[in-house]
């Protein structure tokens, strides 16, 4: 009962076969285990950006609040607009990073003064910088 030799050659001509097929696999996984991750990479990159993004925004808006009550002040008043300032954003995690530049300018408009306000807030940390713009336009209705 000893296998003839015919199918003894075959089997040994096989068994190199395994072996390529066995690299292929693993050469096939690791370059889907390297998608993955730039795909996560991909991921948290976006997110950290929409964050800093919506912190920017954020700040624009407060900047523009910030003017528009400069402009209009509660107590009543004439209107000044101011050609340009800096607002220091409050020392809140939200603002953390963030710098904020407004300018205002008066024009008449069928005899009206009307105001732009505009706020441009950057947000930086390490790299990463993002910048939003907010405009208003206003104009004092007595």
């Amino acid at each position: 009962m000893f296998p003839n030799r015919s199918g003894l050659a075959a089997h040994r001509r096989q068994k190199g076969s395994v072996l390529i097929v066995g690299i292929f696999v693993i050469t096939v996984m690791f370059l889907l285990a390297a998608a993955l991750i730039r795909i996560s990479s991909d991921g948290d990159e976006a997110l950290t950006l929409e964050v800093w993004g919506t912190r920017a925004l954020a700040a624009a808006n407060s900047g523009a609040d910030v003017a528009m009550a400069q402009l209009f002040p509660l107590g009543g008043g004439a209107a000044s607009c101011n050609a340009s300032a800096n607002w220091t954003p409050p020392a809140v995690v939200g603002f953390h990073g963030c710098a904020v530049t407004l300018s205002c300018n008066a024009y008449a408009v069928d005899g009206e003064i009307q105001y732009r306000i505009v706020s441009n807030a950057v947000c930086q940390s390490g790299d990463l910088r993002v910048s939003r713009a907010v405009e208003v336009t206003a104009r004092d209705v007595e």
